[in-house]
């Protein structure tokens, strides 16, 4: 009697096939292998310092927020006091319109054009007086400061004119130029020269006497010392004078607009007095104090420019 054995052999699904491999090669044959400890310790000093920069970012945008709100405080303050003291009846709303109405009149000027074209022609008569002040006034200034016989020669005429108000001579300027441009430029001109002149020859005579000491002493020669010592200690002095010309130059432009002129700021101020729109007159005042900051934020960061070597004072 024979015995028959019979073996059956099961064939398993492919998919628990595959499943039991992968559980057998383990994550790296599913493609998640893990890092290796240099991997680990880039990926976390990259997050770091994405960390840190984030930070570094927040902190200075509270600081630069802190300080916008700190500067902008004393003109949020008065434009309330402004806006409430007509309303509340502590002043003549005719005469001192609220900040709101004012605001109106001039977004009105500036969409019909009226604006634009006032600020334009004031602009291009300040911006050319204020050049050719400068252009003449600091080369004068640095001749006068250094050579002292162009100092003792042209020194009693400079006294006299210095002490003459520029508006003072404004009538003298539309008797021989005309109402024209001519007068306009030249009073602006005339304005602005002592400021940057005077600065200028203080700068050179004040130059740091050590310094000049320890140039002469290395034999260097008049241009030389000029160049290397004079000019860069007289920069700061030079457009502190700038500065103030470039304030003059608004403030003297729009009395002379007032006298004669068909454009500008200052005809804008007189002739909206004159037809009593008074939110329009003080739309005009409140553009000239625009500009003049704006002007003077340009002065300031291009006088950084040009002095970048000095060393700060310590805080």
């Amino acid at each position: 009697m024979s015995t028959v054995t019979d073996t059956s052999t099961a064939v398993a699904p492919a998919g628990a096939v595959q499943d039991s491999a992968d559980r057998t090669a383990g994550p790296e044959a599913a493609g998640f292998a893990p890092r290796t400890p240099g991997e680990a310790t880039q990926s976390g000093v990259r997050q770091g310092r994405t960390a840190t920069r984030f930070r570094g970012l927040l902190r200075r945008g509270a600081r630069l927020l802190i300080a916008a709100a700190t500067k902008s405080a004393a003109v949020v303050a008065l434009l309330i006091v402004w806006e409430a003291s007509p309303r509340l009846g502590l002043v003549d709303a005719t005469f001192l319109p609220p900040f709101s109405e004012v605001a109106l009149a001039w977004w009105e000027l500036l969409v019909d054009g009226q604006l634009a074209e006032h600020v334009g022609a004031s602009l291009v008569r300040s911006f050319t007086g204020f050049g050719l002040a400068v252009a003449v006034a600091v080369p004068l200034g640095l001749l006068i400061g250094w050579y002292r016989p162009v100092a003792d020669l042209l020194g009693p005429l400079l006294e006299v004119f210095r002490n003459t108000a520029a508006l003072a001579l404004l009538p003298v300027f539309v008797l021989l130029l005309g109402i024209g441009e001519t007068s306009k430029i030249s009073i602006v001109v005339y304005a602005c020269t002592w400021p940057i002149l005077l600065n200028t020859i203080s700068a050179v005579r004040n130059a740091d006497p050590t310094l000049l000491k320890l140039a002469k002493s290395m034999d260097l020669s008049a241009p030389r010392l000029f160049q290397k010592v004079i000019l860069p200690s007289s920069v700061p002095a030079v457009f502190t004078g700038i500065r103030l010309a470039g304030a003059v130059s608004i403030l003297v432009l729009v009395a002379a607009e007032m006298i004669g002129a068909k454009a500008g700021l200052g005809y804008l101020i007189n002739a909206s007095q004159f037809n009593f729109a008074i939110p329009q007159m003080y739309a005009g005042i409140v553009t000239i104090s625009a500009i003049g900051v704006l002007f003077n934020q340009v002065l300031v960061a291009l006088e950084r420019r040009l002095s970048s070597w000095r060393v700060p004072p310590p805080a």
